[in-house]
């Protein structure tokens, strides 16, 4: 599952340390969507070198690749959104975005063909 919108809050990092002895870390942000009636979703990122590697601060735009997981405890459930992948859009560059010829070829997307339409006949030639 994906998601994409701004990053309006980067929580505070947490650790802690296993039952097993092996330090973990994990850390929580908070994207709003751009739909109609935006949303604010909580999702984390867990393990230092992941949230390194993302990066992420605020205000910035992010495409946010995602696992849902619930659990019970105690007779309540808990649901982690849990990243395992962020990616940034591309900035548009000199050609607005639209992917160059190379980029479409290695990616599947093929721009649509123009409409065909048919040669203008004079003697069918109707204003409406």
């Amino acid at each position: 599952m994906d998601i994409s919108g701004k990053i309006i809050t980067v929580l505070p990092e947490q650790g802690g340390t296993s039952k097993m002895g092996n330090e973990w870390k994990k850390q929580e942000y908070v994207l709003e969507t751009h739909d109609q009636y935006p949303k604010k979703v909580c999702f984390q990122i867990f393990g230092a070198d992941k949230i390194q590697q993302a990066g992420i601060q605020p205000g910035e735009e992010v495409r946010v690749y995602f696992d849902i997981d619930s659990r019970e405890y105690q007779g309540r459930w808990y649901t982690n959104i849990s990243a395992w992948k962020v990616e940034r859009p591309e900035a548009s560059g000199i050609n607005g975005g639209i992917p160059d010829a190379q980029e479409a070829a290695s990616s599947g997307f093929a721009a649509p063909a123009p409409p065909d339409f048919p040669s203008p006949n004079p003697a069918d030639d109707l204003p409406f």
